[in-house]
């Protein structure tokens, strides 16, 4: 599999990166197929209870979907291995300090971590200093 798996070298080179969009975490049962061609959807999961979609906010208020919270996607620009151990615990673990909620999404490339969007910038900033730490 492709990506680095060293954790030290991961934090090292985290490269948290804040989006300019604002997200919304919204359940479905029935999601308009054309929902996964539009770039305003970031996400699916498919769970027991329904579908949930990562979507911009205007994406939900266009489709009067009911939604709970906003939040900003911070994507980790390092290209994680899936098999990399430790990363989602330290990013986690920099965010449960600062008492930052965490909803972390693993694609093939980066980890990109949904954070609410009041406490956005200070996320980043918890962690980027996990990449100081390693330098330290």
């Amino acid at each position: 599999m492709s990506g680095e798996v060293v954790l030290a070298t991961l934090l090292q080179n985290l490269m948290p990166v804040l989006s300019d969009e604002t997200y919304v975490f919204v359940t479905t049962t029935e999601p308009d197929q054309t929902a996964l061609l539009d770039p305003r959807v970031k996400g699916m999961f498919r769970e027991k209870e329904g579908i949930t979609l990562i979507v911009e906010v205007d994406y939900a208020k266009e489709h009067a979907l009911d939604y709970e919270g906003t939040f900003r996607c911070i994507t980790c620009e390092v290209h994680s291995s899936l098999d990399a151990v430790g990363m989602t615990s330290a990013m986690t673990a920099a965010l449960t300090h600062f008492g930052i909620s965490a909803n972390v999404v693993a694609a093939y490339y980066h980890d990109h971590i949904f954070v609410p969007e009041r406490r956005a910038e200070e996320a980043v900033s918890a962690l980027a200093s996990l990449q100081a730490e390693i330098v330290e």
